[in-house]
C-alpha cells in the first residue's frame, strides 16, 4: 500500500512539475514586457480564478446547512420577539443548544473546506509558482535584476520588491479593484433599472 502511494505521489508531482513547466514556456513570451507586468498577470489570474471557482465550486450539504442553519437563526430572532422576554431568551438558549450551534458550526466548516478550495488552494499554487520560477537566481538570469521594481525611500537605498512581495501586492489590489467593479456595475443596473420607472412615471404625470 506504502508504495502504491508512493508511486502516485510521484505522478502527481511529475504532473505538477510539467504543468508549471508548460506554463513558465508560456510566461517566457511576456517576458519583455518585465517581471513587473508578468507578475501581475499572476496576480490577476489568481484573482478571476477564485471568482469563478466561488461560482462554480458549491457543494448540495453546503446549501442544505445553510438553508438549515437560516432557518434555526430565524426562529431564534422570533423567539426573541416574545412578549415575555425571559420566556424569550430562554427559548432562544433552547434553540441554541439543540439547533442552532450545531447548525452553525457545521454550516461554518462546510464554507471554510470550500474556500480552501476556491480561494486558498490556487493562490498557494500560483505562490509556489512565483517562488519557484521567479526567485531572486531565475530573475538575475532572465531579467538581469534579483528585484522586481526598486521603490525610493526617504533618506536611504532603495528598496528592492521581491517576486513574492509584488504578487500578493498586486492580489491585494486586485480584490480591491473587483470589488469596486462590482459595486460599480451594481449601482448602474440599480439606476438603468429605476430609470423606466421615473420616466413611465413622468408621462403618467404629465397626462393627467
Amino acid at each position: 500500500m506504502e508504495e502504491l502511494l508512493d508511486s502516485l505521489w510521484e505522478v502527481i508531482a511529475a504532473a505538477m512539475q510539467l504543468a508549471a513547466s508548460s506554463a513558465y514556456a508560456v510566461l517566457e513570451h511576456l517576458h519583455f514586457m518585465g517581471p513587473a507586468t508578468v507578475i501581475g498577470l499572476l496576480a490577476l489570474l489568481s484573482v478571476v480564478t477564485t471568482k469563478l471557482l466561488s461560482r462554480l465550486i458549491i457543494s448540495k450539504r453546503y446549501l442544505v446547512l445553510e438553508k438549515e442553519y437560516h432557518h434555526w437563526y430565524q426562529l431564534r430572532q422570533e423567539a426573541l420577539k416574545c412578549e415575555d422576554a425571559e420566556k424569550g431568551r430562554m427559548m432562544a438558549r433552547n434553540i441554541d443548544s439543540a439547533h442552532l450551534n450545531k447548525a452553525y458550526y457545521d454550516y461554518f466548516f462546510e464554507g471554510l473546506l470550500l474556500g480552501i478550495a476556491r480561494r486558498i488552494l490556487p493562490i498557494f499554487f500560483i505562490f509556489a509558482f512565483i517562488n519557484e520560477f521567479y526567485r531572486p537566481e531565475r530573475m538575475l538570469e532572465v531579467f538581469g535584476r534579483q528585484h522586481v521594481v526598486l521603490l525610493d525611500a526617504t533618506g536611504g537605498e532603495p528598496l528592492a520588491v521581491g517576486a513574492v512581495f509584488w504578487y500578493f501586492f498586486c492580489l491585494v489590489c486586485g480584490y480591491i479593484l473587483w470589488a469596486l467593479a462590482a459595486k460599480f456595475i451594481s449601482h448602474l443596473q440599480i439606476k438603468n433599472a429605476a430609470a423606466p420607472r421615473l420616466t413611465a412615471t413622468a408621462t403618467e404625470g404629465s397626462r393627467l
